[in-house]
């Protein structure tokens, strides 16, 4: 409904001269979008108000425009547009900051974006969802040009808590983020069809993790800086299992093999 009273406030403070259309097409359907028995007759009773006024000022449409618009700041104040959804343009703005926000429909406070809302960017970027202060903060969906999406929490303009992310090339994370980065526990799919399973910090698999490859086998072990690094253990297709220890993702030292029969060899590295 708010949306709907919000088109009707900027076609009034539009030059255009069909008001009879505004009363007889837009304000029946705001009336029907009603739940509350209360505000529908508070609406009724201002539909018949405008028409009235349109009877009795045919030949006087500026008049009759601020007569329209005292009523829609009437509505306003019977809290029919409690949620305050505004559009905000900001393509002729000169303090438009460097990442070119050309337009926002949704909750505001004070003058900036608070409550649900989209933004909207010149480069074909757009946010839909939660804002606090003029800044992405809480539950929202970021859809950037070149195809990447990430839907989940917000904090300060950043990703930041549970969230998907999806890449153009079908990379798809599922976890935790920290100030924009994947920090916590996650699950990050490849497109060639790898897994891994584990823990992140600062956008690397670090902590404990379990890789899978597309070709059976796996890891499980310790990581750090996206490399295994510590103790670990190669699970193969064949049934094969290798013990052993990682640095920068190379194996070193002793490693100790158990094929499926259960047989011992040890190699050193």
């Amino acid at each position: 409904m708010e949306e709907n009273l919000l088109n009707l406030y900027n076609k009034i403070n539009s030059n255009n001269n069909n008001i009879l259309l505004w009363v007889t097409n837009d304000l029946p359907q705001i009336i029907n979008e009603s739940k509350d028995n209360i505000i529908t007759k508070k609406l009724i009773a201002l539909k018949n108000k405008m028409n009235n006024i349109l009877n009795e000022n045919k030949n006087h449409f500026d008049s009759l425009r601020n007569e329209i618009k005292k009523i829609y700041d009437k509505l306003k104040e019977l809290g029919l547009m409690k949620n305050n959804i505004q559009e905000i343009n900001y393509s002729s703005d000169p303090k438009n900051p460097i990442n070119k926000r050309i337009k926002y429909i949704g909750e505001v406070v004070n003058g900036v974006p608070e409550g649900k809302g989209i933004m909207y960017w010149k480069d074909g970027e757009r946010y839909e969802g939660k804002w606090k202060n003029d800044e992405r903060d809480g539950k929202g969906i970021n859809f950037w040009p070149e195809g990447d999406r990430y839907e989940g929490k917000w904090k300060k303009n950043k990703n930041d808590g549970k969230g998907i992310y999806y890449w153009e090339d079908g990379d798809f994370y599922i976890g935790e983020y920290k100030n924009e980065s994947k920090e916590g526990k996650g699950i990050f799919y490849y497109n060639n069809g790898d897994i891994y399973d584990g823990d992140f910090k600062n956008d690397a698999k670090e902590g404990k993790g379990i890789y899978y490859w597309n070709n059976g086998n796996r890891y499980e072990g310790d990581w750090k800086n996206d490399r295994r690094e510590g103790k670990g253990i190669m699970y193969y297709i064949n049934g094969d299992r290798e013990m052993g220890n990682y640095s920068n993702d190379e194996k070193i030292g002793k490693h100790v093999t158990l094929d499926i029969d259960e047989n011992i060899e040890e190699n050193f590295y």
